[in-house]
């Protein structure tokens, strides 16, 4: 209960139960968010290296960016709101809906294609489970105004190149695309009705995770005749492009995207990067605004669920408002990412380190160490002391406890003869170095 003294509210203490860590949520100390820095460090070298620049928006969007796309039933899965100007908004679950709303006043003006990419936080309130919070970071790379399969093969190589920047090879992880236009084709010539085909695609998308029994029943479902069903369900079971070439590739829905695949498959050839693709046309990815060619990553134990998704969106810039534009791009998260460098010792190590530590032989220096901190620091190094008075052997564990490179000893018959200390930590050699070299009309300093 609530103790009012005089007319002071006095709340009550709080205990540890009050301020818990949400579920799902993060936390980043030093040696976290350095791990965090190393995957950022590299999806960003190597975005630079294709081309792409670097852009950002609000956390904080419209819920009917969402809604738009993926219809309402996409509400039970945001942190969705009323603010206090009665707008609904929701945190971003995904960055493409804002690269939409971002280009739909722009992309007229910009050369194409627009060559963008992102780092956002993103928040989704889902089930937490291994390789699944709700919230992540992610990678974000996309283009923007080409359609040509190049782009795809383009975006795929920015997304392999980013897990072999980080330590990661062939032996690792591997992409499985697919083109849903392809597999829409194909369950178009077994017989499903046109109205049934995003059912259809949830049939694929789960075929690995369920019984053929329970296939074969759900395509039933859907209107086809059990031996098309057993047909489509054999296609499934052989997802490569050779029984779709056999059974269906003389059909004119499907001669031209097959033309489409053989060609993205040359340009990742081209690449260098054929032994880390193969052709599955289960993968369709779960968003509806999926409209070509797909792909996802997985490591090749299989332990995790999907490192990266991405593929083509041809029609969403026009979806909020913007010019039709074709465009291709993946979100890869740093949860699954995480997770595998750690499964394969690719995490780095951390190591506390400054550059300098002084260590001062009494109170009467401490002022003196100040103004040389002062002055290292105005020439960009890292420089700790001591905040309060301490003993030598303490100076210089602190010092060890810092991962100083090089400590500065500040003691009274060196100060006298104007110089100071130098020892470096790690093979303990020493030498003096003059005080006026550490201070602004004299630029050299350490």
């Amino acid at each position: 209960m609530p103790l009012f003294s005089g007319f002071l509210y006095i709340p009550p203490m709080p205990n540890e139960e009050s301020f818990a860590r949400l579920p799902g949520f993060r936390d980043f100390p030093p040696q976290e968010l350095a791990f965090r820095q190393h995957i950022f460090d590299a999806w960003r070298r190597v975005s630079r290296r294709y081309g792409f620049l670097e852009y950002d928006g609000p956390p904080l969007e419209g819920l009917e960016l969402y809604t738009a796309k993926s219809g309402d039933e996409i509400v039970g899965q945001l942190y969705n709101f009323q603010d206090k100007g009665d707008r609904e908004v929701a945190l971003r679950p995904e960055m493409t809906p804002s690269l939409a709303r971002i280009l739909a006043d722009r992309s007229r003006s910009l050369p194409k294609p627009i060559r963008w990419f992102s780092v956002p936080q993103l928040f989704r309130y889902e089930r937490q489970q291994r390789g699944r919070l709700r919230e992540h970071f992610q990678w974000n790379v996309d283009v923007v105004g080409e359609a040509d399969v190049s782009a795809d093969a383009e975006v795929l190589a920015v997304a392999l190149d980013g897990l072999r920047e980080l330590g990661l090879d062939e032996m690792d992880f591997r992409a499985r695309v697919s083109d849903r236009r392809l597999l829409r084709a194909v369950l178009e010539e077994a017989g499903v009705p046109s109205g049934e085909m995003e059912s259809a695609f949830q049939v694929v998308d789960k075929v690995e995770r369920e019984s053929d029994e329970r296939t074969l029943e759900r395509l039933g479902e859907l209107g086809l005749k059990p031996t098309a069903a057993r047909k489509v369900l054999e296609l499934l079971q052989a997802p490569g492009l050779e029984r779709v070439q056999e059974h269906y590739g003389d059909r004119d829905a499907v001669g031209p995207v097959l033309e489409d695949l053989h060609r993205y498959l040359e340009d990742l050839a081209a690449l260098g990067l054929e032994e880390n693709v193969e052709v599955d046309i289960r993968i369709v990815r779960g968003l509806a605004y999926y409209t070509g060619i797909v792909f996802e990553l997985f490591d090749r134990k299989g332990e995790l669920r999907a490192i990266c998704g991405g593929g083509r969106y041809d029609r969403l810039l026009e979806l909020v408002g913007g010019e039709s534009l074709p465009a291709v791009g993946f979100g890869m998260g740093d949860v699954v990412l995480g997770e595998l460098l750690r499964d394969r010792g690719l995490s780095p190590h951390f190591r506390r380190e400054v550059d300098l530590f002084i260590v001062a032989i009494g109170d009467d220096l401490r002022p003196l160490a100040r103004r040389v901190a002062a002055a290292e620091r105005a020439r960009g190094r890292s420089v700790v002391y001591g905040l309060r008075s301490q003993s030598v052997r303490k100076q210089f564990s602190q010092a060890g406890a810092e991962g100083a490179r090089r400590t500065l000893v500040l003691g009274p018959e060196e100060v006298s003869r104007g110089v100071a200390v130098l020892r470096d930590m790690q093979d303990g050699e020493e030498r003096e170095v003059a005080l006026e070299s550490f201070f602004p009309d004299r630029r050299e300093g350490l």
